[in-house]
């Protein structure tokens, strides 16, 4: 009977202090650095979403502890904070911004038994290594390519096009997927090139693309060196637009860009801010003076994806997580219905093209500025 009575104290302050217990989950991104602007995207939706469950109750009676870690866009400070998760007990991340962090911290992850989910690394090879910890709520670099590369050979027909990358598995990778479309659709380009990211003068390059009289140049890379590039382009009296992809959502590339950026191309996802299902997310982070522009809302809906998994499982345990989320089952989020195939990729891709102008206010931006294909 006494021994009856101890086991069953025992299971109720068991079971008292689940109900108390925290999910640990982490952001990882690049807090300083020159994709900073983009981390701190993934942080706000991150954080948000975090606030938005814990304050409706959180997960199965159980609230999320969030933990942050700055990527610096560097491969090992990225494997260093993936590390740094698996020894705090992380159970999942969301993270990170650079394909070339994203991979290797996903072995690290993997190693440990923690699920990722990045919002914004879109390097074909995120998903195609056999890894079962691996998702991402964006597309993939072989599907923006394929929509930039249509539109190059369509409205760029018989034009001199230059390609130019910043050497990373992102730049280049989603260089390389446009590039190869272009040219089975016919294209030829002039110029193939490989910048170095971090560098502040690109005259001479400029200067080679001027010599080529080239009539649009492509850029594989981040929204730091393309505004440089157009703002040089400019200068040196180079008129020819810029496109680019998901690389360049950010305010801050017409702010290093300057007057030029006006009539940059660019592919991304449909403006996740006017999906019907953000609208009171959306309405929250403009309570809080934050526009949840480009990957604020991706990141968001991640942690909305994790919060289902645990839910249609009881557990959070990475590889249950993930198994089920490989199913293909949809969730609801605030960018529309994510499902997964068996690679993590999701099911439903989508890209459009944008153009940079000017809007009502004179600001330069691309939001409501889609072009037809």
């Amino acid at each position: 009977m006494k021994a009856s009575l101890l086991a069953g104290l025992a299971l109720g302050l068991l079971m008292a202090g689940g109900a108390q217990a925290q999910i640990k989950i982490g952001v990882a991104s690049p807090v300083t650095g020159g994709s900073a602007a983009f981390g701190a995207q993934i942080r706000n939706g991150v954080t948000q979403a975090v606030e938005d469950i814990n304050k409706a109750g959180g997960v199965k009676g159980q609230k999320f502890e969030l933990s942050s870690g700055d990527d610096a866009s560097d491969p090992k400070q990225g494997v260093s904070v993936a590390n740094k998760f698996a020894a705090d007990g992380v159970k999942m991340v969301v993270g990170d911004f650079n394909s070339g962090v994203s991979i290797p911290s996903s072995d690290v992850y993997q190693d440990a038994g923690i699920i990722q989910i990045t919002p914004a690394s879109t390097a074909v090879k995120f998903t195609e290594r056999g890894n079962w910890n691996t998702f991402r709520t964006c597309g993939r670099d072989d599907q923006q390519g394929a929509v930039a590369g249509e539109y190059l050979a369509k409205h760029f027909q018989g034009k001199k096009v230059a390609f130019v990358h910043d050497k990373t598995p992102y730049g280049r990778g989603l260089a390389d997927e446009t590039r190869k479309v272009y040219r089975a659709k016919g294209g030829k380009d002039v110029i193939y090139e490989g910048i170095n990211p971090g560098e502040k003068d690109y005259s001479a390059l400029v200067s080679k693309l001027k010599q080529a009289n080239v009539d649009v140049v492509y850029y594989g890379g981040i929204h730091t060196e393309a505004g440089l590039l157009v703002r040089q382009m400019r200068d040196q009296g180079l008129k020819a637009p810029l496109m680019g992809g998901d690389g360049i959502t950010d305010k801050e590339f017409v702010q290093i860009a300057g007057p030029g950026a006006e009539g940059t191309l660019m592919t991304f996802s449909p403006d996740a801010r006017k999906n019907p299902n953000a609208k009171d997310v959306v309405a929250a982070f403009q309570k809080k003076g934050i526009d949840p522009e480009a990957y604020t809302l991706y990141s968001y809906a991640a942690v909305q994806i994790l919060k289902a998994a645990i839910e249609a499982t009881g557990s959070t345990d990475g590889k249950a997580l993930a198994d089920y989320l490989h199913q293909g089952k949809p969730t609801a989020t605030v960018i529309g219905e994510i499902a997964y195939d068996k690679k993590g990729d999701i099911t439903r891709p989508d890209y459009v093209m944008y153009v940079w102008k000017k809007n009502a206010s004179g600001a330069i931006d691309y939001a409501g500025n889609e072009v037809g294909q």
